[in-house]
């Protein structure tokens, strides 16, 4: 049974700083992307960060670049998302996804480009 479980979610004032863990067990993502996504109250889920199998190439929402960092551990089959000078806006639920074959990087952006998610891990920053 695949499982991804993110972790290191919380409550932060604006400015400040989480990072949020996803570790993966039952298959090895290794070779395969990782991304994060987010959801909002009543907003649909947004592509916040992707990494590739080999952790080379990072690619992010425009409005976290130069803010967030996602990274992994291929050892620890574990991606991790690094978010700093955090918003109000950058309040959601943050899902971890992991690519169950290689898809290109076209598709690291889009959720229909991933095939197993984690439960998801509440942030929330006060102003």
């Amino acid at each position: 049974q695949v499982q991804l479980v993110e972790s290191g979610g919380g409550s932060v004032q604006a400015g400040g700083s989480l990072r949020l863990s996803c570790a993966a067990s039952g298959r090895t993502f290794s070779n395969y992307g990782m991304g994060w996504f987010r959801q909002a109250p009543g907003k649909e889920r947004e592509f916040v960060a992707a990494i590739s199998g080999s952790g080379g190439s990072s690619y992010y929402q425009g409005s976290v670049k130069g803010r967030f960092s996602i990274s992994r551990d291929n050892a620890k089959n574990t991606v991790y998302l690094q978010m700093n000078s955090l918003k109000p806006e950058d309040t959601a639920v943050y899902y971890c996804a992991g690519q169950g074959y290689y898809r290109g990087s076209n598709y690291y952006m889009k959720d229909y480009g991933y095939d197993y998610w984690g439960q998801g891990t509440q942030v929330t920053v006060s102003s």
